[in-house]
């Protein structure tokens, strides 16, 4: 059926009046007599009683009325998302993301971004780094958000952040009361670290700058997230070194703790497959880099 007739139908029921919708629908008259006879004729209903003087809904009219008026409302949803579907502004993406991102500046620009596109439907998933490059190449996600330096010939990488690390230790530490820790304080204290498998990034970077001290470190407890590990801290199990924004993450029991050296650093990155940039997901890296 003709959405045009839908809505010369809609007008005049309306207005109850033809002259009145004729006006609103920038066309004469007689035509739209026509029309609604013919929509009539269509249906083998007839939608109004019309006289000189008044026009009135039928019963079949009132009813067909409110079914015209639900499907002229889809059928300009629809013309509204395949014009957002071709600006990318509407869409679906898979977003990996490692735990304590989600204690930074990334949730904020998430935030952000959600406000800025609402109709790209974003779903999220924590993932380790290697099963976020696990699930990137399986085409399981769209793009992940992950600490990695990986090279690989089918995935880009885009750095969103760089922040300092941190020391977080018990509340119970001998060392709890001091502003700040060196690496010779602290590196014959059992640590807690994620699995190397799981991200050999963070992992050797933590390593290689105790060695740059001359140190080597203990790793008596291996957690995945870094939540989990603060909560082992707490719990009086070892030490560990975190991203900055996991001290957000306020546990009883434990204090956090700058290094007295220069700390090392560790970067927060966006991976994707070169070969599966949408439209969408270029919104959503575009958005990260501003």
């Amino acid at each position: 059926m003709d959405l045009r007739l839908m809505k010369y139908f809609v007008t005049v029921a309306e207005e109850l009046h033809f002259s009145r919708a004729a006006k609103r629908l920038n066309m004469a008259q007689p035509p739209l007599s026509q029309q609604i006879k013919s929509l009539e004729t269509m249906l083998g209903v007839q939608l109004l009683k019309r006289n000189n003087r008044t026009v009135e809904l039928t019963e079949p009219g009132r009813v067909f009325l409110e079914e015209a008026k639900k499907t002229l409302k889809q059928a300009e949803h629809a013309l509204k998302a395949a014009q957002l579907a071709e600006q990318g502004l509407i869409g679906r993406l898979s977003v990996g993301f490692v735990g304590s991102a989600a204690d930074g500046p990334f949730i904020h620009r998430l935030t952000s971004f959600l406000e800025t596109y609402p109709f790209i439907e974003l779903t999220l998933k924590e993932m380790t780094t290697s099963q976020q490059l696990d699930a990137l190449l399986a085409g399981e996600i769209h793009a992940g958000v992950l600490r990695s330096d990986v090279q690989h010939p089918e995935i880009h990488m885009l750095e969103f952040t760089e922040e300092p690390c941190m020391l977080v230790i018990p509340e119970s530490h001998p060392l709890a009361s001091y502003q700040t820790l060196s690496v010779h304080d602290i590196s014959s204290d059992p640590f807690i670290m994620p699995p190397r498998h799981l991200g050999p990034y963070f992992h050797d970077i933590i390593i290689g700058f105790f060695h740059s001290y001359g140190c080597s470190i203990r790793i008596a407890q291996e957690a995945i997230q870094m939540h989990t590990i603060v909560n082992l801290v707490s719990s009086g199990l070892g030490i560990a070194v975190v991203p900055a924004s996991v001290s957000h993450f306020q546990r009883p029991g434990v204090v956090y703790k700058h290094f007295v050296e220069p700390p090392p650093h560790v970067r927060l990155s966006a991976a994707w497959r070169k070969d599966r940039v949408s439209q969408a997901l270029e919104l959503f890296l575009n958005h990260f880099k501003a």
